[in-house]
């Protein structure tokens, strides 16, 4: 005879069941669901550092081709990071490192290209910054006043503002537009601190043009000193 212990036990037994009957396969599917997002994510971190891996090792052959100064092999290496691991930051680092090798090589227009390629494609506003430095610095060189002046024009971060304008009082110098560059190099000249050393090449670019950034009066450097 069935005790009222055993008729509990039931009547719970039965109610599981139902429940189990109406919402098993949800929880189920929900349970799988949450397990393949779980694996799914612990894939994708292996995927990264498998990437991140592969990507410092073939960075570390572009570093080894360059100092072999081995242009054709440098190229086809960095077409080869390009298109693996174009959104990395090796990718980015490989690109302004080939730029220079290539330079030095006198391989001008495949340099202006790395450099290109990393002004356009970074993501990171610091990497985008110094291509467009370097790449005005190579295309002046060239007589290519038009390229240069153009990503010399492009927004960068606050951080680079002395340099470019310093960049750009270059350039126009170049170009014979002195009363110009004198007014890029006294920006520059205002935007470096006195902490910088490169402050004072830029003091002699601007009296080379015939201008003394300098307080020339006692109440003048105190005034410059406020600021």
């Amino acid at each position: 005879m069935a005790t009222p212990l055993d008729l509990e036990e039931q009547e719970q037994l039965d109610q599981l069941k139902h429940f189990w009957k109406q919402y098993g396969n949800p929880i189920t599917w929900l349970l799988i669901a949450v397990l393949a997002a779980y694996a799914g994510w612990n894939g994708y971190q292996y995927w990264q550092r498998s990437q991140a891996s592969q990507a410092s090792t073939m960075y570390g052959e572009i570093e080894r081709l360059a100092v072999e100064a081995d242009a054709d092999k440098l190229t086809r290496a960095f077409g080869d990071m390009k298109d693996r691991f174009g959104g990395s930051a090796y990718a980015m680092q490989a690109g302004l490192l080939v730029a220079s090798s290539l330079q030095g090589a006198g391989k001008t227009d495949p340099a202006k290209a790395a450099l290109l390629w990393v002004a356009e494609q970074s993501a990171d506003p610091a990497y985008q910054a110094i291509a467009r430095l370097r790449l005005a610095a190579v295309a002046a060189e060239s007589k290519d006043f038009t390229l240069a002046m153009a990503q010399l024009d492009r927004s960068f971060p606050g951080e680079f503002s002395a340099l470019v304008a310093d960049r750009k009082g270059d350039l126009l110098s170049m170009q014979g537009k002195s009363a110009e560059a004198r007014a890029e190099y006294e920006k520059a000249y205002k935007a470096f601190s006195d902490r910088i050393e490169y402050r004072r090449l830029v003091e002699v670019k601007l009296a080379a043009l015939g201008a003394d950034p300098r307080p020339s009066t006692p109440d003048a450097a105190a005034s410059e000193g406020k600021k």
